[in-house]
């Protein structure tokens, strides 16, 4: 690894391709490549929200998912190579029973929003969603990481969790949704039917 890094520019890749880790070169543009590039923004997104200040249990969580989410971008690399393992699906589950443990029901749909880390953490989420439908592409032609799905759903589910977390731990009165989630008005800018007031 270190002689890879000496250099930062290769001028390989100008042609439109680039290499994955066992040596083959493939398009830019090819699928295992947007998985692997979906991958890398998903663990930038959590870089930029682990910026913010949170629970240490959250944050402690999400940095053993940055390390998680290189290891995927690893075995996209390296296609039949494997490195997670049920235990970090497990590790994950886990996490979401004990963060939604401490959150009041959901009863309604909530919007992105409330405080900037609770934001910041549905934009996760939402690329998390992106990248987890690239690996479903992917899968339908070529060889995937066997537990990459599940990582990425059970992930998705967890940064959904982190968003409430981090606007009850928030709870400025100040703040939009007053620390707490940010509920959907289904049809709140509906224009009036015609006859009434």
């Amino acid at each position: 690894m270190a002689n890879r890094l000496t250099k930062i520019y290769t001028r390989t890749g100008d042609g439109g391709e680039t290499g994955l880790a066992d040596g083959s070169r493939v398009a830019k543009d090819a699928p295992r490549i947007e998985a692997m590039g979906d991958i890398d923004e998903l663990n930038s997104c959590i870089g930029v929200l682990l910026c913010e200040a949170m629970p240490d249990e959250l944050r402690a969580c999400l940095a053993d998912v940055q390390n998680d989410l290189f290891d995927l971008g690893g075995e996209l690399s390296v296609p039949g190579h494997s490195i997670l393992a049920e235990s970090h699906v497990a590790r994950l589950e886990a996490a979401l029973d004990e963060f939604n443990a401490t959150l009041p029901p959901l009863k309604d749909f909530i919007l992105p929003g409330g405080t900037r880390s609770a934001a910041l953490a549905h934009l996760a989420r939402t690329v998390c969603r992106r990248a987890e439908r690239r690996v479903v592409t992917l899968s339908k032609g070529q060889t995937v990481p066997a537990l990459a799905g599940s990582y990425l759903n059970r992930l998705s589910d967890l940064l959904f969790v982190a968003s409430r977390v981090l606007n009850r731990f928030a709870n400025h009165p100040g703040d939009v949704a007053g620390g707490g989630d940010v509920l959907w008005q289904p049809g709140k800018n509906r224009a009036p039917k015609a006859g009434n007031s």
